[in-house]
């Protein structure tokens, strides 16, 4: 299981991704790309910034998305999955974003993910998406996240900030995760956290390799 680190750049990063290759990569919004530089050896996925918007009570801002967009072309990153536009806890207006730019995403080919949202079931999912994003409320995301690892092969859970949510995506065979609150805490003790995940919960599709 990846552990996408989102919209952060530091040593301790940096540190993580070199010693666990492949198992810590970068979760970019529009705003995260700006100030994260691009690493070879780094996997990146990209969100939308719609969590962000919602949590500052903004309107999502559709020029910075694009403009993301044409910078990873300007740059030649293939990205491991582009997020498509969603709006947080709203399933039937996810549903239109997504349908209305879908474009944007499969004419660079890129992988496009779909954020699940409350009252989603498995066939309300796009079956030109290329894999799921957790999202929703958190109470609904727990209960839920079950149904969505026995329907979906590609699955990612958003905004998983604790080592008891690690361990319960990595029991159900998620793909990756990804949280931001890892750095509401010192350093070394997040960066701890992490490493004991990793040395005691292997990566099995690693080891296939």
């Amino acid at each position: 299981m990846r552990i996408y680190l989102a919209n952060h750049s530091s040593p301790t990063l940096h540190y993580l991704a070199g010693r666990y290759l492949g198992r810590i990569g970068w979760l970019l919004t529009p705003d995260g790309f700006k100030s994260c530089k691009p690493r070879p050896w780094i996997p990146m996925a990209f969100d939308n910034g719609a969590f962000s918007a919602y949590q500052n009570k903004t309107e999502w801002n559709e020029e910075a998305w694009l403009e993301m967009l044409k910078k990873i072309d300007r740059l030649n990153i293939e990205p491991e999955w582009v997020l498509a536009p969603d709006c947080v806890g709203d399933k039937d207006e996810t549903l239109k974003m997504f349908y209305i730019y879908r474009y944007h995403l499969s004419s660079r080919n890129f992988k496009t993910f779909f954020a699940v949202q409350d009252g989603c079931l498995p066939q309300d999912v796009p079956t030109t998406a290329h894999g799921i994003f957790v999202g929703g409320t958190l109470a609904w995301k727990w209960k839920t996240l079950s149904m969505w690892c026995k329907a979906f092969k590609r699955v990612h859970v958003g905004r998983v900030n604790r080592p008891n949510r690690l361990i319960q995506c990595y029991k159900e065979k998620v793909e990756s995760v990804d949280g931001t609150g890892w750095f509401r805490r010192p350093p070394l003790e997040w960066q701890d956290e992490l490493e004991t995940f990793f040395n005691k919960h292997s990566d099995t599709k690693e080891k296939q390799k």
